[in-house]
């Protein structure tokens, strides 16, 4: 296990900042993760997994641990399901692909989606109708205070919007490794209910859709819309979407009738973040090295040199606009470290 100094990590996150560690190491096995986190040599520890929810706003000093844990395999099939279990470091993309490729169906909406397995709990990534949370079994875990390994169950996670126990009072004391999936090998539960999807199966001429053509038509829509990280710095969807109580949504809908929404159930309410930024006039704004993408207003983009503290100023200014203009707080999907 080779611990390197002064690495940059621009290649390691998907915004292509360009920071600096003090300490690098590539971790390839749970045994060599849980001697390193039992090492007292270096007392700060970062973990870095596919660096695509994250804004560097400036240099690491500490040992990053980058986990790139590789692996597939099928842990048990019962009739129309089968279990899947993907290492930490699996590319996510590439992991839902393999799934299709084998006929297994539950991820196809989540095609496309940035980042690695290993951190899709800690966000509870969605998109078009499916979040992590309806497909996840369990997944396995490192502490990283003592090198213990924990399972967690789907309810054990603590799941919610774009949120888990890992980003509340699990934060940073667990190293994901593994993740098992419950997925269908036949008589697949196909969920179209986006109207996006819907339109683009519609343009492809397709009315009885396969698990691979709903892949297909959520990578074109994401295609469409979102910037490529190895072409324009970037890390997808830079804020949630705020959810509003009944009493507020009626305040905020009295005033601007002409706003989409959804209902979440019959007291919440969801305002798409990215009309709220449009409305605002920051869709396609180019300040410096970096600004809003042109197609979708929820991207903020790094131009080319940009520096975090850059794009976190704007992401500032653009919260402020919106809480100015709306009354309504949105709040970052990214996690910033400063």
């Amino acid at each position: 296990m080779q611990i390197l100094k002064n690495i940059s990590l621009k290649k390691y996150n998907t915004f292509g900042i360009d920071v600096n560690a003090s300490h690098f190491c590539e971790i390839t096995s749970v045994a060599a993760l849980i001697e390193v986190l039992k090492s007292t040599e270096h007392s700060k520890k970062f973990i870095l997994g596919g660096g695509s929810n994250m804004l560097l706003t400036q240099n690491i000093d500490a040992l990053v641990l980058f986990i790139n844990l590789k692996g597939i395999r099928v842990i048990a099939e019962d009739g129309d399901d089968v279990i899947v279990e993907a290492k930490a470091g699996e590319n996510w993309h590439d992991f839902v692909l393999w799934t299709l490729s084998q006929g297994y169906g539950g991820l196809e909406n989540l095609s496309l989606i940035p980042g690695n397995t290993g951190t899709a709990p800690i966000q509870n990534i969605g998109a078009y109708g499916v979040e992590l949370k309806d497909v996840m079994v369990s997944c396995e875990a490192v502490e990283r205070s003592s090198g213990t390994i924990k399972i967690f169950s789907n309810a054990q996670c603590k799941f919610g919007y774009r949120d888990s126990i890992f980003k509340n009072e699990a934060k940073e004391k667990y190293v994901i490794t593994s993740v098992r999936f419950k997925l269908q090998s036949v008589n697949h539960q196909l969920n179209t209910s986006y109207g996006a999807i819907e339109n683009e199966l519609s343009k492809l001429g397709i009315s009885a859709p396969s698990i691979n053509d709903i892949s297909k038509a959520v990578i074109r829509i994401r295609q469409s819309k979102l910037p490529d990280p190895k072409v324009l710095g970037n890390s997808g969807s830079f804020f949630k979407n705020p959810i509003l109580s009944k009493f507020d949504f009626d305040r905020f809908y009295a005033n601007h009738p002409e706003a989409p929404f959804y209902e979440v159930d019959k007291n919440t309410y969801k305002i798409p973040a990215g009309w709220l930024i449009e409305q605002c006039g920051f869709k396609g704004k180019r300040i410096g090295n970096t600004g809003v993408h042109e197609k979708q207003a929820l991207v903020l983009v790094n131009y080319g040199g940009a520096t975090g503290n850059e794009v976190f100023q704007l992401s500032q200014r653009i919260q402020e606009k919106v809480k100015e203009q709306f009354g309504i707080t949105i709040v970052s999907e990214v996690n910033i470290i400063r």
